[in-house]
């Protein structure tokens, strides 16, 4: 097993989308072809109802999936198909855009105003850009969850990991999403798949990736030793992104560490993208918002 040394740490843009929603954005709408098949990640958490529950009205999707993952608050969502619903604390929402749909998603907090959840864009291959529309609602009873003998813990979203697997199927990508809660001061290991692009999310605690032997504090390289390799620490809102290997090591901070840990295969197909649609040419790309103007977005085929 080779240890997946880490690539970056970065942290969370203040972005302003939908209504006027203020939100965290890790990456997207840009080059993003180091987390292929991933398009964007945005951490939607807030305790100011102001700053998000004038929520994200109708909008248009197509050519990717949408996964909506809700720790606190509800999110009610609907659509042009009919569907609607609420996502409470836990639930999950992996929607496939596909050929077209419009749907809109209104955040709540809960009692105490508090909104968190996070939003991952996955794009579609070529041959499932076209798909009908669908989605799966998972609530939060029917994620698995399992726990390992040193406390760590693990919801597993889509996926299989330590023998169990997630409720989400029939994805294109075949990605894994796993919410990772490791305890305080204590090391661990987690496979991951050697073909997969992988990154990580922290989102409470702090801890250091690589190989995560090296005292937490350091972030930097020693310039007194030009071979070491630096150890990164990582905090609320750090995106980590790994090179190749087999797994992830992890040794967790004084308060411990809770990150989501996501992966899948590369595409490695062209993107034409623009706001809310992501095809594999410019034409599919003119063609989808010519559609959305004349009025046969949903039922547009190419």
């Amino acid at each position: 097993m080779s240890i997946r040394p880490t690539r970056s740490v970065t942290t969370t843009t203040p972005t302003l989308e939908g209504a006027g929603v203020r939100l965290e954005r890790a990456f997207g709408f840009g080059n993003t072809a180091e987390f292929d098949p991933f398009l964007l990640f945005d951490d939607f958490r807030n305790d100011t109802p102001d700053h998000y529950r004038a929520g994200f009205p109708w909008h248009p999707h197509r050519g990717i999936e949408t996964i909506t993952y809700v720790l606190a608050g509800t999110v009610d969502h609907g659509d042009s198909l009919g569907n609607q619903g609420t996502l409470a604390a836990g639930d999950v929402q992996w929607m496939t855009a596909g050929s077209g749909i419009l749907h809109q998603e209104m955040p709540k907090g809960d009692a105490d105003g508090r909104m968190h959840g996070f939003q991952l864009w996955a794009n579609l291959p070529s041959s499932h850009k076209m798909t009908a529309p669908c989605y799966q609602d998972i609530t939060a009873a029917d994620v698995p969850e399992v726990t390992e003998d040193d406390g760590t813990r693990v919801r597993v979203v889509c996926g299989e990991f330590w023998g169990r697997r997630g409720p989400v199927e029939g994805v294109a990508t075949d990605p894994r999403y796993l919410d990772v809660s490791v305890p305080p001061d204590t090391r661990r290991q987690i496979p991951v798949p050697r073909t997969h692009h992988v990154f990580a999310y922290v989102f409470a605690g702090s801890g250091t990736f690589r190989d995560a032997s090296a005292p937490r504090a350091v972030l930097t390289e020693d310039a007194s030793q030009p071979d070491a390799k630096p150890a990164y620490e990582a905090t609320n809102r750090s995106l980590v992104l790994f090179d190749a290997g087999d797994e992830v090591t992890v040794r967790s901070g004084e308060k411990g560490i809770r990150f989501l840990l996501i992966s899948g295969p590369p595409l490695e197909e062209p993107v034409a993208w623009r706001g809310p649609i992501v095809m594999n040419t410019a034409e599919e790309l003119r063609r989808a918002y010519q559609e959305l103007t004349d009025g046969t977005f949903i039922t547009g085929r190419p």
